[in-house]
């Protein structure tokens, strides 16, 4: 899924991706773990000190909770689509999300994964409510085969450790740059979670790209690309240059 970033950050940066326990084509074995200790094993293995971290959805948890465990290894935080773990939402969902969620749940337990796709594209690709058609056929086509294909593949399932006590509760310990980007045609829950990091976190920039859902650096990768590269060529600037967001993201929060 990082593949049009990796081609647009490599030039600037040393790039680094992997594939989380139960994921992609790390499996795991039935057992507790830390997603933080995997995260920090990793860049120890690379001869990496300190990092930019990035992180999409679960992925952007596993970053938060990874800045708070061990903040002298992280330089620079970018939320994408996520939330602090164990947020909650001030305000319940709309009625038709809700409504989503308890069919997946059902699919889940009937352990159809064909239709668990479906429905998760529905309401990551797409976004709640949106038709089928909002995205690019290409696109969705990719995103619900790797929902699938990891479905089929992760039949065992590891027992990740939570950080604890949970982010949510914690964000005025982030000291880091962090840049939280959001889509307007995401749940309600990832768009308050938005709020309350910019809110939460000092000095915390937040950008809204408009027509966008869950997966916006698949669905507008061009833009998405650009915005972050700015926030993180700022960091070089200094303080000064990091009290405005990115140039091509001057816009109101929708969140």
């Amino acid at each position: 899924m990082w593949d049009c970033q990796v081609a647009a950050f490599a030039p600037h940066f040393r790039v680094i991706r992997y594939d989380t326990r139960g994921f992609g084509q790390s499996l795991t074995d039935d057992v507790e773990f830390s997603n933080r200790q995997d995260l920090d094993d990793l860049l120890n293995h690379l001869g990496v000190r300190t990092a930019h971290l990035l992180g999409v959805s679960r992925g952007g948890q596993i970053a938060m909770d990874f800045t708070l465990e061990r903040p002298q290894r992280v330089s620079a935080l970018v939320m994408v689509a996520s939330g602090p773990g164990g947020f909650e939402s001030p305000q319940p969902p709309p009625a038709h999300e809700t409504q989503m969620f308890a069919e997946m749940d059902a699919a889940w337990e009937e352990k159809d994964f064909k239709r668990l796709a479906d429905l998760e594209t529905q309401m990551w690709v797409d976004g709640p409510g949106q038709p089928s058609t909002r995205v690019a056929s290409a696109v969705r086509e990719r995103i619900q085969a790797m929902i699938l294909n990891n479905y089929r593949t992760h039949t065992i399932e590891g027992k990740p450790i939570p950080l604890a006590p949970p982010a949510a509760g914690r964000l005025a310990e982030i000291s880091v740059p962090t840049l939280v980007v959001v889509g307007d045609l995401d749940t309600s829950h990832i768009r308050a979670a938005a709020a309350r990091m910019e809110h939460g976190i000092r000095g915390a920039q937040k950008v809204v790209l408009p027509g966008t859902a869950h997966m916006l650096s698949l669905e507008r990768p061009e833009e998405f690309d650009r915005v972050v590269l700015e926030f993180l060529r700022s960091l070089a600037s200094g303080p000064a240059s990091r009290s405005s967001p990115p140039e091509s993201a001057r816009r109101p929060s929708s969140a």
